[in-house]
């Protein structure tokens, strides 16, 4: 908006809102965001990329046999799930904590937002062999090893589905 302009749009808007109310919104879509909710490792597939962000028939590009090999013959090796976090845990979490299952590490914690109606929730990438039912607990790491008094519940929800 251009600033001679911002009083004219501020007046117009009905509730405006800051940019966390809008990152609660994002993560709660399930949209990911590079960077923060992929990695080094991260291949379009795993976070729903395909598509919006990547043409199949497209000619030559970095990363094409990976795609075209996931997209023909295999399946993403982990999967992007909203974890709906135990909003009554002392603390709260952070990017870069571990999702645990059954006390093994299975994922980590990209995006965390407090929405107005779901609560603490976050976007992480868990491996695709987590069955879905399984209670997840969020851990912070201290120079790789992870610490299991601050563990937060949560419950996951898959974003991208992969078969």
């Amino acid at each position: 908006v251009r600033r001679d302009d911002l009083a004219r749009v501020l007046a117009d808007a009905d509730s405006p809102a800051g940019t966390w109310a809008w990152e609660a919104l994002r993560v709660a879509a399930g949209i990911p965001r590079a960077g923060l909710d992929t990695d080094n490792r991260t291949i379009p597939h795993e976070v729903g990329w395909i598509g919006p962000a990547v043409h199949l028939s497209k000619g030559c590009y970095r990363g094409q046999e990976t795609i075209a090999r996931v997209q023909n013959l295999g399946r993403p090796p982990r999967r992007l799930v909203l974890l709906n976090l135990d909003g009554s845990a002392p603390g709260q979490c952070a990017t870069g904590w571990q999702v645990m299952a059954e006390d093994r590490p299975v994922g980590v914690v990209g995006s965390v937002a407090q929405h107005f109606e779901l609560g603490p929730i976050a976007l992480a990438t868990i491996k695709r062999g987590t069955p879905v039912g399984l209670d997840l607990d969020v851990r912070p790491t201290v120079a790789g090893t992870e610490t299991s008094d601050q563990a937060i519940s949560a419950a996951q929800e898959i974003i991208v589905a992969v078969a």
